[in-house]
């Protein structure tokens, strides 16, 4: 018997549209993307592609907590960013976040995201 429930914290920004911050079935939980929104304001935080990238790791660590995890929990990592020489800022900032074993990852160059945002990470988190 499958085991579901939805992940949903306030320390990440609301859903923007029909979807949960997470979904967790049995020991995985299944993230949705996330943009660097401030959960307070709803808006894109300022500054440049450090703040963004930075602020969408603490979103992705608010909803991996919620989920009775961490960070250290993804196993797999998707980031998407509207201007690929930005990636050498989040193997950077990552290394901030995460300890080895990093999980899988992948980087995907987009034309646009949500809200005008540079960059939005999804992955997936076994607790």
């Amino acid at each position: 018997m499958t085991n579901k429930a939805i992940i949903h914290t306030e320390n990440a920004p609301a859903a923007i549209g029909t979807y949960s911050q997470a979904v967790k079935v049995n020991n995985t939980v299944y993230l949705s993307g996330q943009i660097p929104l401030d959960p307070k304001t709803m808006k894109l935080v300022d500054g440049g592609i450090r703040p963004q990238i930075q602020q969408v790791f603490e979103n992705i660590t608010a909803v991996c907590e919620a989920s009775g995890g961490d960070l250290n929990n993804i196993v797999k990592l998707n980031i998407f960013l509207t201007d690929l020489s930005h990636f050498p800022v989040v193997n950077e900032i990552m290394n901030e976040y995460f300890q080895e074993p990093y999980p899988a990852r992948a980087a995907i160059g987009v034309r646009a995201l949500p809200k005008g945002a540079s960059v939005e990470m999804d992955g997936i988190v076994v607790i």
